[in-house]
């Protein structure tokens, strides 16, 4: 039977914003397709979506740093004859280190999981889209990506910085489709972010307001995507530390950078 659902395809669906997501676009009545690494995890969050009876969940295993990730997805839902209406890029990790303590192979795979594998996918999907007059592509990426580079998760910053350039571009080629482009930029989020990263214990020392959500970010990143804007903040304390690292001179907001390194990741 033909599904008129729309489908929403979350990359790292299995905890954090991702799952945060996954279950937020099902309230709204859309399938969801969940992929990640850990089919076991899928699977839960998959089995909790679809015990509602309104929206199906198709969990899919995937490994986003290996080549050819992104069509093994995209030809696992077209072998259920699906194609996807909202893609929420979500899959991504700071890797410890500095630039000369890591491996290129670490950071290879960090690059491939955060910048290469979201684009694929948004060229990859953007033609049914497009075609349709409807889609909503969503980009997490970070308030480090609107601050100055640190020591330590060298590429990080530099990725999520590209990711909400390309965000911008792509929101303005698409004016008048009908598909909408959103980068989301989040700072300190409750999740297994901080634990896979091994920094749970530095960050734990952040204040209290700093914090927000996994559910929150999805709520203002629907929100935002709803609305077509090119790039939102969330939360008022992460708009004023973005407004502050733009008006901030850069030598300043380097110096600025290497204690808040020290305090709150591992560099060495």
């Amino acid at each position: 039977m033909a599904v008129s659902r729309k489908l929403a395809l979350v990359t790292g669906a299995s905890a954090g914003i991702g799952a945060a997501f996954a279950r937020l676009y099902a309230s709204k009545g859309f399938d969801i397709a969940l992929a990640a690494r850990r089919l076991d995890r899928l699977e839960l969050i998959a089995g909790e979506i679809a015990t509602t009876g309104k929206v199906d969940a198709i969990p899919i295993a995937a490994d986003l740093s290996k080549s050819g990730a992104v069509d093994d997805i995209l030809g696992a839902l077209s072998a259920k004859g699906r194609s996807v209406d909202v893609l929420v890029n979500n899959a991504g990790y700071g890797l410890p280190g500095t630039w000369l303590t890591t491996s290129w192979q670490d950071q290879a795979a960090a690059l491939q999981v955060m910048l290469t594998a979201p684009l694929e996918l948004s060229h990859k999907v953007l033609p049914g889209m497009a075609a349709r007059k409807w889609g909503r592509i969503v980009n997490i990426a970070s308030l480090a990506g609107l601050a100055p580079g640190s020591r330590g998760y060298t590429t990080y910053g530099a990725v999520k910085a590209a990711l909400i350039k390309f965000s911008q571009s792509l929101h303005v080629e698409l004016t008048g489709s009908g598909v909408h482009c959103t980068a989301i930029a989040p700072g300190f989020t409750y999740s297994e972010f901080h634990d896979v990263s091994g920094t749970r214990d530095k960050v734990s020392k952040a204040p209290k307001f700093l914090w927000q959500t996994a559910e929150r970010v999805a709520e203002i990143g629907y929100r935002a995507s709803e609305r077509n804007r090119a790039v939102v903040v969330t939360g008022a304390p992460n708009k004023m530390l973005a407004a502050l690292a733009k008006l901030t001179p850069d030598d300043l907001a380097l110096y600025l950078a290497k204690g808040l390194a020290k305090r709150y990741r591992n560099v060495d």
